[in-house]
């Protein structure tokens, strides 16, 4: 078969609608389907099993932090998310509100969790009395609810599942500690198991979280040159401690409020993969995340020994701690290398009478296409050799689009001419640090603020909007 030799027709071009290309991928790869519930979506098998890997993968990653699940209600009263006044303010208009329980009118509304600051901050107030009790590291993995005007699937949907970590500290230095270790371990996670670079930084004031001091995220760039928010970290100080009455004794015997934090990734990461990885055939998985990593296609399977040949195949990749499947259901071998081709298997195992004869078979790789015969004596060897340059291959071809697609520029006109030479990607530009200039260069531009990045670079020393001396260099772009 031909590299470029196009085996799914069904997908709209990504050249031609990016959007319809993002859509087709969510419905034929088997990822989701819409429902009944306006906004909210079912993620179908295939699309939670690539969540599941995920959340395993992650949760793995909290648990070597010193971090403990726990699991908190669904409902917050009223009274209670009232408390921090920024909070409330800021979740206001995506609030779910339940007003009757069965057919009586509740004394006191209830919303349905937004996000869990308010009530970790009450148990918090329950549990921590001493400086003995500090720190609480904490995460849930729920679903929450947010009443989203335009929903898109994985990207943005009323309903959606994530992880929240919530933790409490004594002092403000171990706080943000935690604050700047948990956006490395997202960056860490996003690098080296989804194989999406990403860029780590400061949000500004005007973008930052509702209540919080200061807000990290990690921003990465997608196919089409736009920016994915993939995952978030915020230092909150002392200010809902001191709203929700979280006071500890210290070690000199003093009553002082304690420091806090909260982080988070949803299914998003999902539309990130399919964004960032993804082609005109299909979903690209990484082989961290994909359901099956292996597909083992036999070819003229009617002919004896050959389902037999590739079931041992499929028990010693298995053996070898490889996510195999074996496909010997009676669809033809094309419609087989189509469908995970389509649901982006890193690597596809074909095996038939030939090459038993030959004691051989063949390795396709989803990413770049490329297929070599390998001996069966090599096949577990082979086969992880394969998927590790699977891994490094995408990363690598990831990275390359960030680097083409991102500008130096020192001037809105430039901003302008740059975006409709090359069309969208990331901007780095200064900034004096004033709101209005950041709302200017959105405004005439059509690009917003995504981060400060931490790894600082000078492209001029004035601010790209108004001239005036400039205080950071600012990563710009337009965003999902």
């Amino acid at each position: 078969m031909a590299k470029d030799k196009k085996l799914v027709t069904e997908i709209t071009s990504m050249d031609e609608d990016f959007a319809q290309w993002y859509t087709d991928i969510c419905k034929k790869a088997e990822l989701v389907e819409y429902t009944s519930v306006k906004g909210c979506m079912v993620i179908r098998p295939y699309g939670y099993a690539i969540w599941e890997n995920i959340q395993k993968i992650l949760d793995g990653m909290f648990k070597a932090t010193g971090h403990e699940n726990v699991c908190m209600p669904m409902f917050i009263p009223e009274s209670l998310l009232q408390k921090e006044k920024d909070h409330v303010e800021g979740f206001a208009p995506e609030v779910a509100w339940v007003t009757h329980g069965g057919s009586e009118k509740l004394e006191e509304r209830m919303c349905v969790r937004p996000t869990s600051e308010t009530l970790f901050c009450e148990h918090y107030a329950n549990i921590v009395h001493s400086y003995r009790d500090l720190p609480k590291l904490y995460n849930q993995w729920v679903s929450v609810v947010r009443w989203e005007k335009t929903t898109r699937p994985f990207l943005r949907s009323r309903e959606f599942l994530w992880q929240e970590g919530h933790t409490i500290h004594a002092t403000a230095e171990e706080a943000i500690e935690e604050t700047e270790k948990m956006l490395n371990v997202y960056a860490q996670f996003c690098e080296e198991s989804l194989a999406m670079p990403v860029v780590k930084g400061r949000k500004t004031e005007s973008d930052k979280f509702a209540g919080a001091v200061s807000t990290y995220a990690i921003e990465a760039l997608m196919h089409d040159g736009k920016a994915l928010q993939a995952g978030t970290s915020h230092y909150f100080g002392d200010g809902f401690a001191k709203a929700f009455g979280i006071e500890y004794t210290d070690k000199s015997n003093k009553r002082v409020n304690p420091h806090q934090t909260s982080w988070g990734v949803t299914t998003r990461l999902i539309g990130a993969v399919i964004m960032t990885h993804g082609d005109n055939n299909g979903l690209v998985l990484p082989p961290a995340v994909a359901p099956v990593q292996a597909v083992i296609i036999p070819v003229a399977q009617h002919k004896a020994g050959v389902l037999e040949k590739a079931d041992e195949l499929k028990k010693r990749l298995a053996d070898a701690g490889i996510r195999v499947k074996l496909d010997e259901s009676e669809n033809s071998p094309g419609w087989k290398f189509a469908e995970y081709e389509m649901k982006g298997v890193p690597i596809r195992i074909e095996i038939g009478p030939r090459d038993i004869e030959n004691n051989q078979c063949v390795i396709a790789s989803r990413w770049n296409g490329e297929k070599v015969i390998v001996p069966l004596d090599e096949l577990e060897t082979t086969a992880i050799q394969k998927l590790r340059e699977a891994h490094d291959g995408m990363y690598n071809k990831a990275l390359e689009n960030q680097n083409k697609r991102t500008y130096a520029c020192t001037s809105l006109d430039e901003i302008t001419d740059v975006l409709t030479e090359n069309g969208d990607g990331f901007i780095k530009a200064m900034w004096c640090g004033e709101e209005s200039c950041e709302d200017e260069v959105k405004e005439k531009t059509g690009v917003g603020s995504r981060c400060i990045p931490f790894e600082q670079e000078n492209i001029s020393d004035k601010c790209v909007c108004c001239g005036k001396p400039a205080k950071h260099m600012v990563y710009w772009g337009k965003a999902y």
